[in-house]
């Protein structure tokens, strides 16, 4: 075929949506009237909506029965379920560090210990290759003896001795916890202590004695996305009813609940208290408590908060933060991406009377439109920083020099990997941080901030033979004309012939961006199978900025739906695959992504795991938390942000005849953050129109589904047993 026919064939390709439907006649459960009441009147499976209710429940056992037996009974699988165990459970993996008072920190689960223990040792005896670890709090024995499904969901420790610790416990998985004061002198809970139910809570610690506490504090106290907008400070002995309010919010606020911030410097001593109270999923306030009330500042509302640099205190801490929108302090003009350090006073509402001058340079990194910053780490003279570029990885360590700027020094990071920023030290002066790529397992290292200098203390095994695989790096073109990156991993010699079995995860949402990583299970157990694996970079991810993401909010978010099904023509019309062998992934709001992409193109793909999806997005907003991402997606009872939603959601988009592939739907019961109901109610209106698809339910773990690297790993069997079913078969 010539260049021209070829072009030809893209652009038919690229056609919208519509211009491939089977029918211009709507789909049969597309509501006629988008009201609140018309949206429920035409939803036939509400009964799926009720999490523990007896009809859904019958639905998920008799479709768990079902699927189980079409995965589990593959010969395939057992051997995939034992490949992935053993890497999620191998004892020889890196126990992933974080500074903890004068020693190391990390929870650790194996296959002894499937929930795992919360451990410490010396950086000295860490630095070895057989480190002495001493058990802090066994979770699997605290399970037993309380008789608890206990999930580890992280300790916040009081600097600078860390000795005083609030742990998060979660009854199964969900993102709800219970907190308990934890003694790592004693390695016990403290008697009296701290103590909170279970709630989506936002805790600090201000001293010894005091939290600042946002929680459930009764009737009318959590937003309709069900978190907190009320700060209260929680004294020793206190109960919640006791607590004394700081901050209030209002009811009506948006995103994740307000959140106290307690900032400390290198010292571990607190130079600023500060309020994030959020409008929407992305728009927030930020304000601070001075002389005990609360004053706003001037930040923009698009901003993120990174950290506060010392050792003053007061007006003189200055506030690192990043922009995700313009911002002009004075005449001076920040853009959007640039990584900032402004004094608290600068920030403040303007009192003539007590204004300084400052001669410091208030920008500490402004990215080219191919870069994006990432992880961020404040120290009181330095700030480190990862850094995107073109969707490769760098780490940057900033002195602050006042009026002379901030002089880099460059972290050592091999080319075309990424880099996470693990735990910072700021007693220290030190920075954790790992190194990983495709086919590069994973190396930590240990960097002085002030000099830049590092050193590897540990590298993870491999885990999968990676010598006939190669890493190419591709752009697609989208329906407007926009380049969307794309990584493929690959067979070396694989034949161009249109026949690979291929994999293409997408997530495209909330601008998190999705750079080069080590996946074990997935290159044992489809890699060394011959299997293609693809990561598109579409838009409403970090990789690029802010712009990347804005640019397919709300009403634009076909664009990012058009981005994926550009990277799969892509990669047919190089002849990596074909429709026949190119299967997709995602999960959550990657949920929103492939349940879509089924629904446009079906003609695209043969194979689709669906995990724990965000579907029916006309609802969406009425099932807990939903409500708290209508900055990302838009508000369905709006009339003109529901006629866009109608236009994509899967769940109203379904119709008969429409020649969808064998999609596979899974999720988690215990799922607090995205909603069962979604992916159950998507299955059972596949059944209703005649599709063979499966689903499963998992019912422990939450959201997450890790929470057990055992359950985990028949996890991935079920999801690479489906896949080689479909693509390979």
């Amino acid at each position: 075929m010539n260049r021209l026919a070829l072009a030809a064939v893209i652009a038919t390709l690229a056609a919208p949506a519509l211009a491939q439907s089977p029918s211009l006649t709507p789909p049969p459960h597309m509501p006629t009237d988008l009201s609140i009441e018309g949206v429920r009147a035409a939803d036939d499976h509400l009964a799926l909506e009720q999490v523990n209710g007896a009809e859904a429940m019958a639905f998920v056992d008799a479709e768990n029965e079902r699927s189980l037996a079409a995965l589990t009974g593959d010969p395939r699988y057992e051997t995939f379920r034992r490949e992935a165990e053993a890497i999620l459970t191998a004892t020889d993996r890196i126990a992933q560090p974080y500074f903890l008072g004068e020693g190391v920190g990390n929870f650790w689960q194996d296959a002894t210990n499937p929930k795992g223990v919360w451990r410490r040792t010396s950086l000295e005896s860490y630095r070895s290759d057989s480190p002495s670890w001493e058990t802090l709090l066994d979770i699997d024995a605290l399970s037993r003896v309380e008789g608890k499904d206990w999930v580890f969901k992280g300790a916040d420790c009081l600097a600078p001795d860390e000795t005083r610790c609030l742990v998060n416990l979660s009854d199964g998985g969900k993102d709800a916890v219970v907190v308990r004061e934890f003694d790592t002198t004693t390695k016990s809970f403290v008697d009296g202590g701290f103590n909170l139910p279970e709630g989506k809570h936002r805790i600090e610690w201000l001293d010894r004695d005091t939290l600042l506490v946002a929680t459930d504090f009764g009737p009318g106290t959590l937003t309709e996305s069900g978190y907190p907008f009320i700060v209260k400070t929680l004294k020793r002995g206190q109960t919640l009813a006791q607590a004394t309010e700081v901050y209030r919010g209002e009811q009506a606020d948006g995103g994740y609940g307000v959140s106290p911030m307690v900032l400390r410097n290198d010292a571990g001593a607190v130079i600023a208290v500060l309020f994030n109270r959020p409008l929407d999923t992305f728009r927030s306030e930020t304000w601070e408590l001075v002389d005990g009330a609360p004053v706003k500042l001037n930040l923009p509302e698009r901003v993120s908060v990174r950290g506060a640099m010392g050792p003053g205190a007061g007006a003189d801490a200055r506030l690192v933060f990043s922009l995700d929108e313009p911002w002009t302090l004075n005449t001076r003009a920040f853009q959007p991406g640039s990584l900032v350090a402004a004094n608290l006073w600068q920030l403040r509402p303007a009192d003539p009377a007590t204004q300084a001058v400052s001669n410091a340079d208030l920008l500490v990194f402004a990215p080219t439109d191919r870069q994006s910053v990432e992880d961020v780490a404040v120290f009181d003279d330095h700030v480190v920083a990862t850094i995107l570029d073109n969707v490769r990885g760098r780490a940057i360590s900033f002195r602050d020099r006042g009026e002379f700027g901030w002089p880099q020094t460059a972290l050592d990071v091999p080319e075309n990997t990424s880099v996470h920023l693990a735990s910072a030290g700021r007693s220290s002066g030190r920075v954790f941080y790992t190194v990983e790529g495709f086919l590069t397992p994973s190396t930590l290292s240990l960097a002085d901030v002030a000099s830049g200098a590092s050193r590897v203390l540990k590298s993870a095994p491999a885990r999968f033979d990676a010598s006939r695989d190669v890493v190419e790096q591709f752009e697609a073109t989208s329906t407007d004309g926009t380049k969307i990156p794309y990584f493929v991993v690959r067979p070396r010699d694989l034949a161009m012939e249109g026949t690979a079995p291929t994999i293409i995860y997408g997530y495209g949402g909330f601008q998190v961006s999705k750079p080069p990583a080590y996946i074990p299970e997935m290159g044992k157990l489809w890699l060394e199978n011959g299997g293609v694996y693809v990561i598109a970079n579409i838009r409403g991810g970090g990789e690029f900025g802010p712009a990347w993401h804005q640019s397919v909010l709300k009403e634009h978010r076909q664009l990012a739906f058009d981005d994926f099904a550009a990277v799969a023509r892509d990669l047919q019309a190089r002849r990596i695959t074909s429709p026949r062998h190119t299967g997709i992934y995602g999960r959550s709001n990657g949920g929103v992504l492939t349940s879509v992409s089924i629904t446009q193109h079906p003609e695209l793909y043969n194979a689709a795991v669906i995990e724990s999806p965000l579907i029916d997005m006309l609802r969406y907003w009425d099932l807990p938390a939903g409500a708290s991402w209508i900055g990302e997606y838009g508000d369905p009872r709006i009339p003109a942000e529901a006629a866009y939603i109608a236009r994509y959601s899967g769940y109203q988009n379904l119709r008969p005849g429409a020649g969808y592939p064998r999609v596979y739907i899974t999720t988690n019961t215990r799922d607090d953050r995205v909603h069962p109901g979604h992916a159950r109610k998507f299955a059972a209106r596949l059944g209703d129109m005649g599709y063979d698809h499966l689903y499963y339910e998992e019912t422990s773990g939450g959201h997450s589904n890790d929470a057990d690297p055992v359950a985990n790993a028949r996890r991935w069997a079920r999801h690479y047993t489906y896949l080689a079913q479909q693509l390979m078969d």
